[in-house]
């Protein structure tokens, strides 16, 4: 294995290294989504979540949707999204994101959603409905749905993936010595018995997660194994980036070479599909594995 220095990050924070800049978001296609997404008051993790790749996805006219509300019944304390009390789910959401599909002429979209801890079926209806009518709006659309964990209530997953997806995917988001302190209301072999029932059900399956953590090569290679042992054929690694500071710290910067190793032993491993950079991210270009 190269080994290959790290960027450490001290207290002030510096400024991101070269290969963390983005572009600002511009151009005609860029306001055409952002348009869309707020004619049709629909929610994007793309913004709750500080994606930095906003501008790329959306002014290639594509976006990640977030449904059932933009408050998270979780507290992962990596994650941007509001947490707190969700309101009522509006019934009217999956009708909305597809007519926003339809007429943004998305080829691959990508759906994800809050967690709701709080309702007996985890939200499953409303992720059933709404990819029954994104089908059925765009038939040529194939979609992603990136699910949140259902705290083992496995009749909530399987119609929450019977709605037609070609691709499901479960962020494991960190290694497993870290979870208390990144995932504190998750667990990781639960996480992974989630992916496995997945593929069990005939799903494409996919799983991503940070680096810049704390972890080491050998926790990554570990879950990228764990992974592929469970039944997971794409998984996605990008660097964390603090959103606040009221979030984790970032404990280093993992240079474009390292990500690079990372795919490398990922194939090797055996998955199918490894995006590694510093910029990805789960939805990142999404539509490469398919």
């Amino acid at each position: 294995m190269i080994d290959l220095p790290i960027v450490q990050e001290k207290e002030p924070r510096k400024r991101k290294p070269d290969w963390l800049r983005v572009k600002l978001p511009i151009g005609q296609e860029f306001k055409k989504v952002r348009n869309l997404v707020d004619k049709y008051n629909l929610n994007t993790i793309c913004q709750s979540g500080s994606c930095p790749n906003m501008g790329e996805c959306w002014g290639a006219g594509t976006a990640t949707f977030m449904i059932l509300g933009n408050v998270c019944t979780r507290s992962c304390s990596f994650c941007a999204v509001k947490t707190g009390r969700p309101p009522e789910y509006d019934e009217d959401e999956p009708r909305r994101v597809a007519e926003a599909v339809k007429l943004m002429e998305v080829k691959h979209a990508v759906i994800t959603s809050v967690n709701r801890d709080e309702l007996k079926d985890r939200g499953a209806e409303i992720w059933y409905q709404t990819v029954v009518q994104v089908k059925e709006a765009s038939p040529t659309t194939t979609i992603e749905t990136l699910i949140p964990d259902v705290k083992a209530n496995w009749t909530a997953l399987e119609r929450m993936i019977s709605g037609g997806q070609e691709v499901v995917s479960h962020n494991m988001e960190t290694v497993e010595r870290l979870y208390r302190k990144v995932r504190p209301q998750a667990k990781y072999k639960r996480s992974l018995e989630q992916i496995q029932r997945i593929k069990d059900f005939g799903k494409r399956t996919k799983s991503g997660f940070m680096v810049g953590l704390g972890e080491t090569d050998e926790e990554v290679i570990k879950t990228m194994q764990d992974l592929y042992d469970h039944g997971c054929d794409v998984v996605t690694i990008g660097q964390y980036l603090q959103p606040t500071k009221m979030h984790l710290a970032v404990e280093y910067f993992v240079r474009p070479e390292k990500f690079a190793e990372y795919k490398a032993i990922g194939l090797e491993i055996g998955l199918d599909f490894v995006e590694s950079g510093p910029l990805v991210r789960s939805s990142y270009h999404a539509e490469r594995h398919l």
